[in-house]
Formats: C-alpha cells, structure tokens, sequence
C-alpha cells in the first residue's frame, strides 16, 4: 500500500514527491516518459522575476522566486546556475511595465550590460538556469519511481487503485496538459496546453548572460547555446504533427532579433513538450472538486454568492491536484510542492487564489 501515488515526473510531481518523502511518507511516482519528459523537459528552467506592474500574478511569482532560490540553492545548489538576466521589452505595454518596476521593486539592478538593446529593458542578478533534468532526478533519488502510464484510476474500498496493480492512500495528478484522469467539466475549462520548444545550437559567440524578449537565450557553456519559448498555443501535439524545421528556423530568427550577434553552426537538439497553463493564469493545486456531488449538496443561491465557501464543497477522498504553471514551473513548485504537502499531511488550506475549487465556481455560476 503506498501512502501516495503521484501521476507525473515533471517539476511539480517530483518537487511534491521530495516534500512528502522529507515527512516519511511512501511515495510512489508514475510516468511513462520517466523523468522530465514532457513540458518540463523542454522548459529552459530559468528562474526569473515576472516583470509586471501589480495583480496576483505578480505577486505570487516574485514572492514564490524567493522561496524557488532559497530552496534549490540550500539542497540542490550543483544543479543550479547563476547568470545576470537582461530583459528586453517586446512591445510597448511590456516597455511600460518594465520602466515601472524598475522603479518601484527592490530589486539589484546592473550597470553596463554586454550590449544596449534598442527597447525598454532590465538588467539584473536576480536570475538563474536551472539543469532541468538532472534536478528532477536529484528531487526523486530517494522516491519510488515507476515507468508506466496511469490508464486507468478508481476507488475502491477507500482505495486508490491505479492500473489495477498498485493500491494507494491517496493520489497526486501532476500531469500537466498530457492527460485528464479526472472526468469534470469545470478542469477543461482551467487548463490550457501551451507547446514548448527548446533548441541547443552549437556557436563560438560569446555570451556570459540570459537574454529574454521574444525567446530565451541561455549563456554560452562549452560553445552551446540554447534557445526556446513558448512556441506555439495552438499546436495540439494529439491530433497534428510537429514541423520542426519550422520551429527551429523561428527560434533562431526570434534570438537574432535580440541578440544580433548570435552566429548558429549547427543545431544539435531539440527539446519539445506541452505545457499545461490555466486560463486565469495562476497555478492551480488543491483537492479535487466533486462537481456531481456539489451540485447536488448545494443550493443554486449559494453557489451564486461572489465570495464561495471552498470548504462547503464535496470532493473526492485523497485525490489532489498541482498544474497550471505554464513557463515558471520552475519559479513556482517549491512553492506549490510546499504547500500541497502540508494540505496533505496537515490540511493546512492553500491559498484561494490558487486553489482549483475556483474552477469549480465559476462553472458552477455559468450553469444558471
């Protein structure tokens, strides 16, 4: 019997599985793709603050960069990087928040950057690159770890049973945009697959910093430079192949447009992946809603009230969630992996900005 059974190897259910194997619980993780092999592993992993000017997103982002460099740096510092970030605006929305938070956050600012670039832009330490791989290994070392796919999860008898093989307490769904095990309405309606893609290119120009605007570009580490987005929103890679000529040729376009002195020799590989976003776009952890259950427990005018009582809803014994951080899922699961632990293990609430039950509410309130 396994205390509990996280479906996904990504950054979220490996730094959840860390979390809970620290307070001696038996965890079990299960991907079919073995260790950051879907969005996680084509992210850049780059640790960086959200340059906006106010909102929740914000907020939750910056302050969550904090506990992201704390954390990595304590335990897994081998695994992490320090490099100056200059931030290029985009457009000139981007250029105006850029100016504000220079301005009213506390944050180092740097002097003289390699290059002026012709937009707005922020040059700061705050700033790393994360070995993506390497440290999802390093968080799941001590960690069951099974190669299979979860096809099929049920409860029976207050049990969990996954595949018909494997019996748990209770069960994480940390499976991005890959899969629903879950068969609730108001879930499609909260995620939003974003395709990523990642190149390596080998080069002989120097670079010493990250370089963010319309792509990302890494420093150069033994003459490798890589480069990768959020590259396509409405490529759905169930349904549609992937021209990767195309994609590889945009990267490069879009680096050049940034770092002009970029000179590719040769492209050496390519990492691909769907990352799961929400259409709020904050992350989303918590126990799962029962909507059925809900619907029936409650009236129609107490599911119309503006502020809703989460703790008034049904949900599904020992099932929980963690998603939705689309291109900072390294900036926010130390975070998210801290606080759903403690949900599990001491029902600490999380944050109703982030719970999923506000997924639910709003469903709930289109339904009348």
């Amino acid at each position: 019997m396994i205390d509990v059974a996280i479906i996904g190897a990504g950054i979220n259910g490996s730094i959840t599985a860390y979390f809970l194997k620290k307070q001696g619980l038996d965890v079990c993780v299960f991907d079919s793709r073995g260790c950051a092999g879907g969005g996680s592993g084509a992210a850049g992993a780059f640790l960086s603050p959200k340059f906006l000017k106010s909102g929740d997103v914000k907020e939750i982002l910056n302050s969550s960069l904090d506990e992201a460099f704390a954390f990595y740096e304590k335990n897994f510092l081998k695994f992490i990087s320090r490099y100056p970030l200059l931030h290029v605006a985009k457009d000139e929305k981007d250029a105006k928040n850029i100016a504000y938070f220079k301005t009213h956050n506390d944050i180092e600012l740097l002097q003289n950057p390699p290059f002026i670039p012709k937009n707005e832009y922020i040059f700061t330490s705050k700033s790393a690159i994360i070995d993506a791989k390497e440290m999802i290994k390093a968080l799941l070392f001590e960690t069951a770890f099974k190669n299979e796919e979860i096809i099929k999860l049920e409860k029976k008898d207050d049990v969990w049973v996954l595949n018909d093989s494997y019996k748990a307490k209770k069960v994480v769904l940390a499976t991005g945009a890959y899969s629903d095990m879950v068969d609730e309405a108001y879930l499609k309606t909260a995620l939003r697959g974003i395709w990523g893609h990642r190149i390596d290119v080998k080069t002989k120009t120097k670079n010493e910093i990250s370089i963010h605007q319309f792509v990302s570009v890494s420093p150069n580490k033994n003459n490798i430079i890589s480069i990768g987005a959020t590259h396509d929103v409405h490529f759905n890679p169930f349904n549609m192949e992937y021209d990767f000529k195309k994609g590889r040729d945009e990267l490069i376009k879009k680096a050049k447009m940034s770092f002009s002195a970029l000179e590719v020799e040769d492209i050496l590989k390519d990492y691909v992946g769907l990352r799961s976003g929400s259409s709020d776009y904050l992350p989303i952890i918590g126990k799962v809603v029962n909507s059925e259950k809900t619907l029936k427990k409650l009236s129609r005018r107490e599911l119309e009230f503006k502020k809703q009582d989460f703790s008034k809803y049904e949900y599904y014994d020992g099932l929980y969630m963690i998603n939705g951080s689309a291109g900072y899922g390294f900036v926010l699961a130390p975070y998210l992996g801290r606080a759903l632990s403690e949900l599990i293990i001491n029902k600490t609430p999380v944050d109703k900005k982030i719970d999923i039950a506000r997924f639910f509410a709003r469903y709930a309130r289109r339904m009348f």
